[in-house]
């Protein structure tokens, strides 16, 4: 490969990673919000098991209702 091969496939190959680096940091800033999002809210409790100690906390040991 001639000299001036070498220097134009080195510079794409700079240019490539830098395309790289950019496409990772968007994908970062387009997915990471949107999943901190979905914790915040609550979306990976399970709802049947929230519900059931929401009914847990109003009823007390004696079973007379209210807080234990």
């Amino acid at each position: 490969m001639t000299e001036a091969a070498k220097q134009v496939a080195q510079q794409t190959e700079e240019r490539l990673d830098g395309i790289v680096e950019v496409l990772r940091e968007r994908f970062d800033e387009l997915t990471r919000p949107r999943f901190t999002e979905v914790v915040m809210e609550g979306r990976f409790a399970d709802r049947a098991d929230h519900g059931i100690d929401q009914g847990r906390a109003e009823v007390r040991p004696d079973g007379r209702g209210g807080p234990g």
